[in-house]
């Protein structure tokens, strides 16, 4: 696999990746803000949550590293979890508000 096809795997396994209280996936939520991978498979991730004091700030990172590195052709991941530039709704795909109501 070259590595868009890599990535868009990664893509895949992250939008299998649900906030427990919103019935939306975390990329749809706009949580993912950077996937770039090396020549050696090396991944690195940046995300946000919609807060610091996120409930699951310390499970969902752990569950979307996993997730990534079930992908064939990933070898490692570096995931940062990043508050700079801040989440907003309006990162939220089309989709996620209107599954969400929030327009």
């Amino acid at each position: 696999m070259n590595k868009e096809e890599i990535i868009a795997k990664i893509y895949e396994q992250i939008e299998t990746v649900y906030d427990p209280e919103i019935p939306v996936d975390i990329n749809a939520l706009g949580l993912i803000y950077k996937v770039e991978i090396d020549d050696e498979g090396n991944v690195y991730l940046e995300m946000t949550l919609t807060s610091p004091a996120c409930p699951v700030a310390e499970s969902l990172p752990m569950e979307v590293q996993e997730k990534v590195m079930s992908v064939e052709g990933v070898e490692d991941v570096d995931l940062r979890v990043v508050f700079d530039p801040p989440w907003s709704k309006d990162k939220m795909s089309e989709e996620a508000r209107f599954a969400l109501d929030m327009f």
